[in-house]
């Protein structure tokens, strides 16, 4: 049945092609997914169809991971099986992403369990940021996610990106394993990094210790501790929920999601609209995409259910109106304001500033790339190489100078005033109203001075002089009573510290 429905989509896709359609109709493709379901030569499987074997059986069936036991997987399954309305959401926001990651996994010859992974790291919410600015569902930090090829820029963020991500977390998670040989070690440097993995490994190797993954748990931080015992409690759960009173959601053993490829600039809003989806189930599969505007190339995806990809096909031919109200606008200058972009491009401040989260208060650098709305002059697409290069800038609204007065001293004359405050002469006479250079002591002068000078010009000499004394004074000071607490306490003095980067 769903062989046949596979059939008749290829077929539709096809005919489309073949139609003629409006010209904005033509510059997509849509991929419907190959899968396999169970392998005919092994014995084990018996004659199931799809429709009799949901996803979690799936995965079931692939454990390959050897069951950890120790008092953290009690503890975290404990956990999750006492909160199964958590563990219900859970996977249900997992249900869109399954398929797909097992059927990777399979084609890879890994570990299916895995699958259950994005659990741990996120929820299975590809939104997810971390404080440690780790982001998507596979919770890569961007050092990291550049390592794997996830193009972080300022139009879409591939570490929150369904097929990119999961394709980078399954390479570095094989990487791992290549490293350790040892699935739970090869997790464990998921979380805590490769290099800190080996350094454990090295000191039980030298203290003639196993290096198995609860004799290192140990050396090993308390998230990475618990990290690979939440992820046996969910393969648990998993593998026997009526043990734990928890009810899976069922899951299709099917695609969720097929994919459509998209050469011209679309609005999200106009891509849901056309996909009769909502935006935030339009968004859940489409995460990546950081501006209200997606920019078309070759390697521009869309995810979309399935149904819905044959909505937004007949839609787009009937589609009449732009597909993209932005395009992109380069700052020439620091003096070009917000507010005289906005009137260029028939718009408001407030528009500019929110579709390029742009903080009040602040102004532009020169240089930098935003979005702004298509005007008759301004119509174009965004390109993929501004796209991949925009960079955005901004930079304290404050006055470029400030009026300050200053009096004349015994040994100044207007060139040393001028020099001392990074003005000309002739800029000192024109405030002033003077005609001659002469100037006398005591006679008061009006500046009109960087605002970053001031600060730094605001004293004489020897008040500079007299700030640092009184910076190096404190500084002893403090010093001193550090070493008469560490002589009473016995502790060794520390002044500084810096902590490193984990891993």
């Amino acid at each position: 049945m769903y062989q046949l429905k596979l059939k008749t989509f290829a077929f539709a896709a096809l005919a489309f092609f073949g139609a003629p359609l409006l010209a904005q109709a033509n510059d997509i493709s849509i991929y419907t997914p190959t899968f396999s379901l169970i392998d005919p030569n092994d014995p084990s499987a018996g004659m199931l169809g799809m429709e009799q074997v949901d996803i979690w059986a799936r995965i079931r069936k692939g454990f390959g991971i050897p069951d950890l036991d120790n008092q953290q997987v009690v503890s975290q399954t404990d956990f999750y099986s006492a909160r199964p309305d958590y563990f219900e959401r859970t996977t249900v926001r997992a249900s869109r992403y399954l398929f797909h990651v097992v059927q990777e996994l399979e084609k890879r010859g890994m570990p299916t369990e895995l699958a259950l992974l994005p659990f741990i790291e996120s929820a299975f919410n590809p939104q997810a940021y971390s404080s440690a600015k780790a982001a998507g569902m596979w919770q890569f930090v961007p050092a990291t996610g550049r390592d794997y090829n996830l193009k972080q820029n300022m139009f879409k963020d591939e570490r929150r990106d369904v097929l990119a991500s999961t394709d980078a977390a399954l390479t570095y998670l094989q990487k791992l394993y290549g490293m350790f040989g040892d699935w739970q070690l090869a997790l464990a440097a998921y979380n805590w990094g490769e290099g800190s993995v080996q350094r454990a490994i090295n000191k039980n190797q030298a203290a003639g210790l196993p290096i198995d993954f609860n004799s290192l748990a140990p050396l090993m931080p308390a998230e990475t501790r618990n990290y690979v015992p939440k992820l046996q409690a969910v393969k648990n759960i998993i593998a026997a929920p009526d043990m734990y009173n928890i009810t899976l959601p069922k899951v299709d053993n099917q695609p969720y999601f097929v994919t459509i490829g998209k050469t011209r600039d679309i609005d999200v809003k106009v891509a849901a609209q056309l996909a009769e989806l909502s935006l935030d189930e339009f968004k859940a599969l489409n995460p990546q995409f950081n501006r209200p505007v997606i920019i078309g190339s070759s390697d521009t995806k869309i995810l979309l259910p399935e149904s819905n990809a044959e909505k937004f096909k007949n839609n787009l031919t009937k589609w009449t109106q732009t597909l993209s109200s932005w395009t992109s606008h380069t700052v020439s200058s620091a003096r070009e304001r917000i507010e005289t972009i906005a009137a260029r491009f028939d718009t408001t401040p407030a528009v500019i500033r929110e579709v390029n989260h742009i903080p009040p208060r602040m102004l532009l650098k020169a240089g930098s790339t935003i979005l702004v709305p298509k005007t008759e002059a301004a119509s174009s697409d965004i390109t993929a190489e501004v796209a991949d290069n925009a960079t955005m800038a901004v930079t304290p609204d404050a006055p470029e100078t400030r009026r300050i007065y200053v009096k004349v001293g015994k040994r100044d004359t207007l060139a040393s005033i001028a020099s001392r405050y990074h003005v000309s002469v002739s800029q000192v006479k024109a405030w002033n109203g003077l005609r001659h250079d002469g100037v006398s002591r005591g006679q008061s002068l009006q500046l009109q001075v960087p605002n970053r000078m001031v600060a730094s010009n605001s004293g004489s000499k020897q008040a500079g002089h007299n700030v640092r004394y009184h910076k190096a004074t404190a500084t002893a000071s403090r010093s001193s009573k550090n070493k008469v607490a560490a002589k009473k306490s016995g502790k060794p003095v520390v002044l500084a510290s810096s902590r490193g980067a984990r891993g």
